[in-house]
């Protein structure tokens, strides 16, 4: 756990070598190589904010006081530029719902992430991409942003490896997983469904187990071969929970490239039918291939009513990524995790 007063400046010029290994032995940082946190780069950070120590609540595990400066220290480390600490400061407050349960996140022998998700105008102004990639290497705001959000979770929240963060094996997405939402998406995004006016800038945080590359079927032309493969992947995973009932409470993110968003919509199907079609149809396959393990003598498969998210509302499809068909699965956390959506506000 780290407050204001424990988060480190070094002087302009200092080796960047050298403040690694400072901070690492201070138990601050992720491991990989970070901006040196100088005093001009925090005042950078924290420009126009109003209000930089005012705490607006408690990280779990140790329950850190959550600041802008606090905040803002990380997002130094990160790389982010100024602009961006908007962005991570409402994702670092949207993990603070009680719903999000970031103490289970934080705390688990298991795998879990925080993804986030960006939405609206603001992901153009910041640069961020939902094209090609944006999950992965290349795009410095989409890595810097969430760099900088599991940075100042863990480290305002007092997670440590092997201390306090128990996970088993753990995950690369615990460094960084953001992207953003394609703007031009046929759909609506995914904040407008969830109630915020168009047009507004808003950050999705989710709890991820991992991520998994869906194909479609070859030679896909309607939406049925689009998307079994993907109803068959949200079943795989809610078989792999160990006690498939988990998923029955819980929520699924599909993200799907704007050609097979495109190709869907032509052939007429939106958000809603795409969305049911992946619960039901994956709900049926659990449930055929719970019924081959419980033959088996696999008790926990035998549960009645089992499916593959709570209902239809709870498969989210969201639209993002660059040429070519291949989709990627978000399983949710099946220890218990709720996503959270929220508006970015001005610091």
């Amino acid at each position: 756990m780290t407050s204001p007063a424990d988060l480190p400046l070094v002087a302009d010029g200092t080796d960047p070598a050298l403040v690694l290994a400072e901070l690492l032995a201070a138990g601050l940082g992720d491991g990989l190589p970070v901006v040196p946190p100088t005093a001009a780069r925090l005042d950078a950070m924290l420009a126009g904010v109003a209000d930089p120590d005012r705490s607006t609540g408690q990280v779990p595990p140790l329950f850190g006081e959550l600041t802008a400066r606090a905040v803002a220290w990380y997002a130094v480390l990160a790389g982010c530029r100024p602009a961006e600490l908007p962005v991570v400061l409402a994702a670092v407050r949207a993990a603070l719902d009680p719903r999000f349960n970031l103490l289970g996140i934080a705390t688990t022998t298991g795998s879990p992430a925080v993804a986030v998700l960006v939405h609206g105008p603001v992901a153009a102004r910041l640069g961020m991409t939902s094209a090609a990639g944006g999950l992965g290497t290349g795009n410095r705001p989409n890595a810097c942003i969430g760099r900088a959000v599991s940075l100042a979770l863990a480290g305002i929240g007092g997670a440590r490896a092997g201390l306090t963060d128990m996970a088993t094996i753990g995950q690369p997405a615990k460094y960084t997983c953001c992207t953003a939402e394609a703007a031009d998406s046929p759909f609506p995004s995914l904040a407008l469904r969830r109630g915020l006016p168009p047009g507004t800038d808003a950050v999705t945080v989710v709890g991820v187990s991992g991520t998994l590359e869906v194909l479609p079927a070859e030679g896909h032309r309607d939406g049925p071969s689009v998307l079994a493969p993907a109803a068959a992947a949200l079943a795989s995973v809610a078989l792999a929970a160990g006690d498939p009932r988990r998923a029955g409470s819980g929520e699924q993110f599909l993200l799907l490239p704007p050609e097979l968003a495109d190709l869907l919509t032509a052939r007429g199907w939106d958000g809603g039918r795409i969305a049911t079609f992946l619960f039901e149809q994956g709900t049926a396959l659990l449930r055929s291939a719970a019924a081959r393990l419980d033959a088996q003598g696999l008790s926990a498969y035998a549960a009645d009513g089992l499916r593959v998210a709570a209902s239809p509302d709870d498969v989210h499809v969201v639209v993002t990524g660059g040429a070519g068909v291949k989709m990627l699965l978000l399983p949710t956390w099946a220890g218990g995790t709720t996503s959270v959506t929220v508006p970015v506000t001005p610091v």
